[in-house]
């Protein structure tokens, strides 16, 4: 108890007797932080890895052309964190991925449902590129930084809007570690996020390989079989058309009604590539089957509005 000189005013004893009081519990406070552990979470921007650790393993971004085990390489992070911040325990993973109408696809459900994961979708667009996916990072980041919930945040992406959630993050006492795929060629992650982390960790070739497997190249083609007929094609059109009516919705597929008949590039590489499976026969250089799977598509999406 610090002993102050004796004053003559009764109100200013009483305001030393105050600042005695609040001293003592600022003290029983500051105790109670300094036994209470560190805290971590793991920020992984899904995209990111699936691009980088397709590219650097499989040779390709585009998630069809390879298989990604989410749930080994979730494991691997949080062994990684483990080493790095001895003393301090997971809160858990955020994994933010993209999905059309912020649905679950299976995959992402199955990476929903691993202990101390927390899936967080943003949208998909036209072009099956995310939005709101950076804004779900900061959200996240900032809110656990501000209510002291983790002292230290793993973050594994690279793009130069994730500058905003650390600067929100540290503001707050965090620290910040940027986590990320050696890239297959120049750099995958912005300089400008570079800048502000405090430390970065690089994964490689050898850790990545084990989680990304090349889906095998299908040959579709049979040599002496003719091609499927007009009338096949145009009808599994059809049929692809009522099945993403199912899956994506009304309101999503009437956006396409504008073009027609024209499909934005990357719904048609979608129909081409689903038509192919279900005909097991590559439609490519045939281009009026393909001409027929179009027709087949919209003549079946018109008579639904």
């Amino acid at each position: 108890m610090t002993n102050y000189p004796p004053v003559g005013n009764d109100g200013q004893g009483e305001i030393l007797a105050r600042l005695e009081r609040t001293n003592e519990l600022l003290q029983r406070m500051l105790a109670e932080v300094a036994k209470t552990p560190s805290t971590h979470a793991i920020f992984v921007d899904a995209g990111y890895v699936y691009a980088s650790a397709g590219l650097l393993v499989a040779g390709t971004e585009d998630r069809r052309n390879f298989d990604l085990d989410a749930e080994g390489l979730i494991d691997a992070f949080i062994d990684t964190a483990r080493t790095i911040f001895a003393d301090s325990r997971l809160l858990r993973v955020y994994w933010y991925d993209g999905a059309r109408r912020r649905i679950h696809t299976a995959e992402q459900q199955a990476v929903a449902e691993l202990p101390d994961v927390k899936v967080r979708l943003g949208n998909l667009n036209a072009n099956n590129q995310q939005k709101g996916v950076d804004s779900l990072i900061r959200s996240d980041l900032e809110s656990l930084a501000r209510h002291r919930a983790i002292s230290d945040a793993a973050l594994v992406g690279g793009d130069e809007d994730l500058v905003s959630a650390v600067e929100a993050a540290q503001g707050y006492g965090a620290r910040v570690h940027l986590w990320g795929i050696e890239a297959a060629e120049g750099s995958n992650q912005a300089e400008p996020l570079l800048w502000e982390v405090d430390s970065r960790r690089v994964f490689d070739l050898d850790f990545c390989r084990p989680y990304v497997t090349r889906k095998p190249v299908t040959l579709y083609e049979n040599e002496g079989e003719p091609p499927p007929s007009r009338d096949e094609v145009r009808f599994v059109g059809a049929q692809i058309a009522a099945a993403w009516l199912a899956e994506r919705g009304r309101d999503r597929l009437a956006e396409l009604l504008p073009g027609d008949p024209y499909l934005p590039g990357s719904f048609d590489q979608d129909l081409l590539v689903e038509a192919e499976r279900l005909l097991s026969r590559s439609l490519r250089g045939h281009p009026p089957l393909r001409r027929a799977l179009r027709d087949g598509f919209w003549q079946h999406l018109r008579a639904q509005y």
